[in-house]
């Protein structure tokens, strides 16, 4: 303590408070290094030693068992410093001045509200003013010596972690699946049970190609999945939980399931608000990878193909939205369709039609941002139809073969390419060796030149070493020959490829997965055409044009052959036999309904064809209470002529040919010379036969020679009854006589 220790120490400081910090860094040093932390409640001794009473001095520990590298999570420090910023401290104490803080900027603020406030700073060397600039100016030495000591101290252990990572040697807690034996060495799960659940894991991922999927699949099936716990009383032991969906993107991304040491994969980042972020860094900026360093689950061929596809996937949810993973939808082309108007990613929209979903491409990209209009939406039926038609085409012997040549001149360009790269390997070792002998001719006294020499040797080294690892890196990327199985298995493809993609229980999600092995993505653009610029797989290209799709009312029109018909069937027939007919030869409404008499009458009214009732007049025909008229009998009374047979009821199909004058007056006279009315009368009325009452029922008249009556022995005529009680009264009828015709009741 220095002399002007007494000095510092004035009557406004010990009227105010005298607070005590006091912190370890963790919790293992609050238990195990008792003594620094009794060190710091003696200061207490101190403060009554310069003039605070005992009720004065308060004592910080809530952070006991915190780091002092940020004050983020510390509330004791947070606490300090607001006391201090209120003016409520005379003193702050702490045993040394990393207690209170690690980082140079929580130290430097806590300096400044000090000097602000007139508080004074106790450590156990000294009293320090931070109001005086050789104090602050000590103080703030201290803070640097106490942030450059974490420093030094983590770089220490990194160095060491480091280290015993490029060996392979660094114990790593490893993932469920994979524990270390008695030997230390890291082998798969003696638990049958969690191997098998691991291996469907990824065989379910490698069939349906999403996290999401393989979780349904496990929550369908009712399978549990393992866990092991690192932590509390039940720590090492194995649970078995429902599988979730960050466990399996975990899982996939892990690639220790390959068999490969793997270390420095993430970093963690401080942002501003002081939280710390882990960020995963690429591949090539990993500190450790040996590949093949234990047993595995998968390769690291299938991990890499993982990889890609959750990428692809994770598409679908970026700013870009280029592509998303194949769905259960039936809309085939979804997450490939871009537009052409906009560029922007089309999305699905759906629609139901008799009972089946229709899908629809829409681009609503601007819509949803910008509250704009739909740029265009195009029906998707017609075009997913016309893919799979493309595909089916496309997918053949003749073009197989031709992928398998082009496939094989690549091949030799590429084995043409790798020899040039190895030249360049071979180039860049010897100018290595040059460097290298050149160094070694030099004088050791001579430093200037050794030096110069020596650095052109490491800028040699490492360009050979860059050469290597690039010509390791295309050789595995381009050597990869089919082989004749492969061959065969493609050549297969183009027979089986047609009947897969036509079988009906091929899951939608299957045909997708197809489609993006084929196709890169489509383009539509729709004006008085729809215009499809379909990339495949490769880079070629196919542009097809589409009518565009008819609107609804147009879907559910009929067709003019079922029209044109109908319009002939009315001339001879009824609706109701006329929709017997054409459901007999197949044929349906616009609406694929069958047909019946009121959807027939229906048509006829829609199209303004000529009505039936119109039809049969144009050819002279009567009607009930016309042919009433004309015989002086009532309605009734026709009817039970026709029942007794005096008219012939056909139906009114028939061609029948009007009553002339001269027919009509001959048929007046006949009925009134021979008792037929008298035999009728004696007729029960429920021998007739009952018919709709209508208006416009037609009947027709006619009278012909001959003798259309049954003929008896003695010449006579006799009409029969359908009863018993028929009438015994005979009539001869002349030559000339009545020929029965009738038409049922028809309506218009």
């Amino acid at each position: 303590m220095n002399n002007e220790t007494p000095q510092k120490v004035r009557a406004s400081h010990l009227q105010r408070n005298a607070y005590l910090y006091i912190r370890q860094s963790t919790l293992r040093q609050v238990f195990e290094n008792s003594e620094s932390t009794k060190r710091q409640y003696d200061l207490r001794g101190r403060a009554l030693a310069l003039g605070w009473s005992l009720e004065q001095i308060i004592i910080i520990d809530g952070d006991l068992g915190q780091s002092g590298a940020s004050a983020m999570d510390r509330e004791g420090f947070q606490q300090l410093v607001t006391e201090v910023g209120l003016g409520r401290a005379g003193i702050v104490m702490g045993l040394e001045v990393s207690r209170l803080a690690r980082n140079s900027s929580d130290w430097h603020r806590l300096l400044e509200i000090c000097a602000l406030t007139d508080t004074l700073i106790l450590d156990e060397d000294g009293i320090y003013d931070p109001s005086h600039f050789n104090d602050r100016l000590l103080l703030g030495l201290k803070g640097t010596m106490s942030e450059a000591e974490l420093h030094v101290l983590r770089a220490r252990l990194q160095g060491g972690i480091r280290n015993k990572a490029r060996r392979g040697e660094l114990e790593i807690r490893p993932p469920v699946g994979l524990v270390y034996n008695s030997e230390r060495v890291l082998i798969l799960d003696p638990d049958k049970q969690v191997q098998q659940s691991l291996r469907l894991l990824f065989e379910t991922f490698r069939q349906s190609g999403s996290a999401l999927a393989t979780v349904k699949a496990f929550r369908h099936q009712g399978l549990l999945f393992p866990r092991r716990l690192h932590s509390g009383p039940q720590q090492g032991e194995l649970l078995w939980a429902r599988l979730e969906h960050s466990k399996v993107l975990s899982i996939l991304h892990n690639p220790r399931y390959t068999g490969a040491f793997v270390y420095g994969r993430t970093r963690t980042r401080k942002t501003v608000a002081g939280r710390i972020t882990i960020e995963s860094i690429p591949r090539p900026q990993w500190d450790t990878f040996i590949p093949a360093a234990h047993s595995g689950y998968i390769s690291w061929e299938e991990y890499e193909q993982n990889q890609k596809q959750l990428h692809e996937n994770a598409q679908a949810n970026g700013a870009d939205r280029l592509k998303s993973p194949a769905r259960e939808g039936p809309a085939l082309l979804q997450g490939l369709i871009l537009c052409g108007r906009c560029g922007n990613r089309m999305t699905v929209r759906y629609h139901s039609r008799n009972g089946c979903l229709q899908p629809d491409y829409l681009c609503q990209s601007r819509t949803i941002q910008q509250a704009q209009p739909i740029c265009q939406s195009i029906p998707g039926a017609g075009i997913d139809q016309t893919i799979g038609e493309l595909l089916v085409e496309v997918v053949t012997p003749v073009t197989l073969d031709v992928a398998l040549a082009v496939q094989q001149e690549l091949q030799s360009r590429l084995a043409e390419a790798d020899r040039l790269r190895q030249q360049q390997v071979e180039r860049a070792r010897y100018e290595a060796e040059l460097s290298q002998r050149r160094y070694m001719r030099v004088d050791p006294a001579n430093r200037l030149v050794a030096d110069s020499l020596e650095a052109d040797w490491n800028h040699k080294l490492r360009f050979l070493a860059e050469a290597q690892e690039e010509y390791q890196r295309q050789r595995e990327q381009d050597q990869r020959v089919l082989s004749d199985q492969q061959r065969a298995v493609i050549s297969s493809l183009a027979a089986d490829f047609p009947r897969l993609w036509r079988d009906p229980h091929t899951p939608q999600r299957e045909r997708k997965r197809m489609v993006r092995l084929l196709l890169e993505d489509v383009t539509l653009n729709r004006s008085e055409e729809i215009t499809l610029h379909i990339r495949f797989k490769g880079g070629a290209t196919k542009t097809l044009k589409l009518p565009l799709p008819l609107n609804a009312w147009q879907q559910r029109m009929n067709s003019p052959q079922v029209v044109q018909e109908i319009d002939r069937l009315l001339d001879h027939h009824t609706y109701a036999q006329i929709a017997v007919i054409l459901n007999e030869r197949g044929l349906r409404s616009g609406q694929g309904q069958a047909f019946h008499g009121r959807l027939v009458a229906r048509l006829q009214r829609s199209y303004r064809l000529q009505p039936r009732y119109d039809r049969l007049r144009a050819k002279g025909l009567l009607t009930l209470k016309e042919m009433a008229t004309l015989l002086g009998l009532s309605p009734s009374g026709v009817k039970i002529w026709h029942h007794h047979a005096l008219v012939r009821g056909k139906s009114a199909c028939m061609s029948i040919p009007a009553i002339t004058r001269r027919a009509r007056r001959r048929a007046i006279n006949c009925l009134r010379d021979f008792p037929v009315q008298r035999s009728l009368r004696i007729v029960p009325r429920r021998c007739s036969v009952k018919h709709k009452r209508s208006a416009k029922a037609l009947w027709v008249l006619s009278v012909f020679r001959g003798c259309p009556f049954p003929q008896l022995a003695d010449g006579t005529f006799r009409r029969k009854c359908n009863r018993d009680h028929a009438t015994d009264n005979a009539a001869r009828y002349p030559t000339e006589t009545l020929q029965r015709f009738a038409a049922p009741s028809i309506r218009r």
